[in-house]
């Protein structure tokens, strides 16, 4: 079972009823509601960014100097190159900004490095490279930012560079006609979160001017919403409209290349999301670039042959089982030497028979998996080539700059990182990175909790009520699928799926019996007994057999039920803490009259006995309830006795083990209806 801390977003009752009243459905209410929407104008903005659109592409500094040099290039015919990244980011910006240079007339060749040969980012044999091709413009995507030596390099060779990024910025920067990146301490661009196609996408709606930007962007969107989704950037603000758009582009008309892959993949005339892109479309660009033949997926974007774009993307997919294959393998020998080790804070490894193109996939698992930051370093010939995948709010960047003297060089962002060492340098940097973490902690994007959107009721799971979440579209980094917790389930039947790595269950609540499915289960699979009750964390989903649609639970995570006392013991504790309770979990407490009467008689009969009564919560509950013949409550017994003591009708004191309890005489009638407790609850309870 999953150990991880879970804390649902307290259910705001009063923003809820407006969202409704406005016409949004009840589920659908919950989940803006637990992110901060606070009226339906609000609830307006966010399920439609594309009415706000795009800053202006000139508040990036260095913008007007990058649209003169490419307008001058455009303008004199003069031979361009478009230099890319190898991941999706970097291909999908290469192919955007390749294809825009072309419509303009442009003479334009786009250049993605070997990963294998070349590595990361501007190098000095590639500029050489251009430069003899006749090449007198570069323009980089996606990379070139901390690329000084290598920009000097080109422009002593006549060759002009423009730079577009989106990495973070080191202290010095390349010495070039435009050096176009958000992330630039100067810059004045009040949205700082593009993906490198982020950038290209604003540079070439620039270069068109006011007249063509909006069809710049509408023939783009696409391309930049898969390299945004790819890149894992946050989906909010101008990234949620660029993604937005891209998606209903792609459904609507998409371009060849991205046909033919969709029909490859399997996703041809299915309904195409954000999760699409990431689980399947994107890991098959990406597989290009991991496996060395980044070239293939910029010629499929680019395709205007179908022949040809089915047969690349035939290869893509192939490329992409191959890629699975080696990165299962290496994953499985990273856990088994991780096994019978204390939890790490830190994650580091190395081999020489790894491959360099998959190992940051792998360290973003074992980052998931071990909830600690993982680096991997593929050595060859006394060189590490090394990939960092970020957890609990570790600044990957500025970890790696402190250990800078280590290092033959990186890159990246807080979150994704690369670098290279020598293999003598490797316990130094190990020892060093353990040094320095606590250093490079950003505490505000420190989330070692499983966050839950709010606890719903099997009712509330309609298909018709989990269809309207599709309006949360696009989901990602920064407005994740909506994760929901449904209480108490039992566990009726397990089956595992796709070669044993899934599992599909079927789980009963209150008489609803619902379907589920657990994808990349693991070794949890050996702990789910049939009986188990369980609490799910899940993401709510739509599956069609046949063409008839039912409610599936996608889980995320699983950990035993508490009992019914134990839950309710659980409510109370909450109250009593002063913490905000669920409208469910104030009625679940808030007491009737005659659970008031059935207390006070057990008490009274049990004050003849003795006048000080030593008992428990839980036996006074069954005592009470024996009365009347009416099921035990243990959360309203202990409201009950909280407020008898609070109107002065008893005196108690909580031990360890035990209550002891004294009635009290009191003069007249005491009003129950006045207890400051009953009043907070049923403000809760709405």
């Amino acid at each position: 079972m999953t150990t991880r801390d879970w804390v649902v977003t307290p259910d705001r009752p009063d923003v809820r009823g407006m969202l409704e009243d406005a016409g949004y459905t009840p589920l659908l209410a919950r989940v803006l509601a637990a992110r901060g929407v606070q009226t339906p104008a609000q609830a307006q903005d966010f399920l439609s960014p594309e009415e706000k659109g795009l800053s202006e592409p000139a508040l990036l500094l260095d913008m007007d100097q990058a649209v003169t040099r490419i307008r001058q290039a455009l303008l004199h015919k003069e031979r361009m190159a478009v230099f890319g990244d190898y991941d999706v980011d970097g291909i999908t910006s290469a192919c955007l900004f390749t294809d825009f240079l072309t419509q303009a007339g442009g003479n334009v060749t786009p250049y993605i490095p070997d990963r294998m040969e070349e590595g990361y980012g501007l190098n000095a044999d590639a500029v050489r490279e251009l430069a003899a091709a006749g090449v007198t413009l570069i323009i980089t995507v996606d990379c070139g930012i901390t690329a000084v030596e290598e920009t000097a390099l080109a422009i002593s060779l006549g060759v002009d560079v423009v730079i577009t990024d989106h990495h973070t910025c080191k202290e010095t920067l390349p010495r070039t006609f435009a050096v176009v990146d958000p992330h630039r301490p100067d810059c004045p661009t009040p949205f700082k979160d593009l993906a490198g196609v982020g950038v290209a996408l604003k540079v070439a709606m620039a270069v068109a001017g006011p007249e063509w930007a909006g069809a710049v962007f509408q023939r783009y969107c696409d391309l930049a919403a898969i390299g945004t989704v790819a890149d894992v950037m946050p989906i909010q603000g101008e990234n949620r409209t660029i993604v937005r758009c891209g998606l209903q582009a792609i459904r609507q008309s998409p371009r060849l290349g991205l046909s033919l892959l969709l029909q490859e993949a399997g996703l041809g005339g299915k309904p195409l999301t954000s999760v699409s892109i990431g689980y399947t479309l994107a890991p098959r660009i990406n597989a290009a670039g991991r496996m060395g033949r980044a070239s293939l997926a910029v010629e499929l974007l680019l395709a205007q042959d179908e022949a040809k774009g089915r047969e690349l993307a035939k290869t893509l997919c192939e490329l992409n089982h191959h890629r699975q294959t080696i990165e299962g393998d290496i994953f499985q020998t990273c856990v088994d030497r991780l096994a019978h080790k204390p939890q790490p804070d830190l994650i580091f490894l190395s081999d020489e028979n790894w491959h360099q193109g998959v190992v940051g996939i792998v360290a973003s698992r074992l980052a998931q998996r071990y909830a600690a930051s993982a680096f991997m370093v593929c050595l060859n010939a006394g060189v590490g080539k090394g990939s960092c995948r970020s957890w609990g709010g570790i600044n990957l960047f500025a970890l790696l700059e402190r250990c800078s003297d280590l290092l033959e060089g990186f890159g990246g962002h807080a979150l994704a990182a690369g670098f290279t060492v020598r293999e003598e340098n490797l316990p130094a940097l190990q020892r060093r990175l353990h040094q320095e973490l606590p250093q490079v902690m950003d505490q505000t994007q420190f989330t070692p909790h499983l966050t839950l959107d709010g606890t719903v009721r099997p009712d509330e799971l309609s298909v018709e009520n989990i269809v309207s979440l599709d309006a949360l579209e696009p989901c990602g980094n920064g407005n994740p699928r909506p994760t929901l917790l449904l209480s108490g389930a039992t566990v009726q039947n397990t089956v595992p799926v796709g070669r044993g790595r899934h599992l599909k269950l079927r789980l009963e609540v209150c008489g609803t019996v619902l379907d589920a499915i657990w994808f990349s289960v693991g070794d949890e699979a050996g702990e789910i007994a049939r009986g188990s009750r369980v609490d799910v964390a899940f993401c709510p989903q739509i599956n069609e057999f046949r063409g008839i649609p039912s409610v599936q639970l996608q889980i995320i995570a699983l950990r035993p039920a508490l009992t019914r006392a134990q839950s309710e013991q659980a409510i109370f504790d909450k109250f009593r803490q002063g913490m905000s309770l669920t409208a469910d979990e104030a009625l679940a407490l808030l007491p009737k009259r005659e659970d008031f009467v059935r207390v006070w008689h057990y008490l009274k009969g049990r004050s003849v006995i003795s006048p000080v009564i030593e008992d428990t919560p839980v036996h006074i509950a069954r005592g009470a309830a024996r009365i009347n013949g009416q099921r035990e409550a243990l959360s309203n017994t202990m409201v009950c006795l909280a407020v008898l003591q609070e109107r002065g009708l008893i005196s108690l004191r909580d031990r360890p083990d035990r209550l002891s309890i004294t009635l009290n005489q009191v003069e007249g009638k005491v009003d129950l209806e006045s207890s400051l407790i009953l009043r907070r609850l049923r403000s809760f309870a709405g």
